[in-house]
């Protein structure tokens, strides 16, 4: 088992333990869409959190950086991000299959400037 299937794998029994049925869930669009967006809201949370950790305050001289919490906060940020990935009856391999495809198309946008907003070809990147 490589890491990210390990991930995969802990965060799926961390969600049963909680009463999140991944699997169950993959295959029911309506609450499919419900705890998509229970994640997102969760991601938005962590990513204040991760801000809060970093002295963002130009104004407010008593701040300092956290830096172990920042690493903390990204943590909980993957774990959500996994749970959804799982939700949406993504696997460790898939993550990683898309990932790959999706840099290499980042990459490409590099080479041609970025310019224009296209996402086109990003299109059929999942199927």
């Amino acid at each position: 088992m490589d890491r990210l299937e390990e991930i995969f794998a802990l965060q799926k029994s961390l969600n049963k333990r909680i009463g999140v049925d991944t699997d169950a869930l993959a295959n029911d669009p309506e609450r499919q869409k419900e705890w998509i967006l229970n994640y997102c809201r969760a991601m938005s949370q962590e990513v204040a959190e991760l801000t809060d950790s970093v002295p963002w305050k130009w104004w407010a001289r008593y701040q300092k950086f956290d830096f172990e919490n920042a690493k903390v906060e990204v943590i909980d940020l993957l774990h959500f991000l996994v749970s959804a990935a799982q939700i949406l009856g993504m696997s460790a391999e898939e993550m990683h299959r898309l990932y790959t495809k999706k840099h290499e198309v980042n990459h490409k946008r590099q080479d041609a400037g970025y310019a224009v907003k296209d996402e086109s070809d990003s299109r059929g990147l999942a199927e």
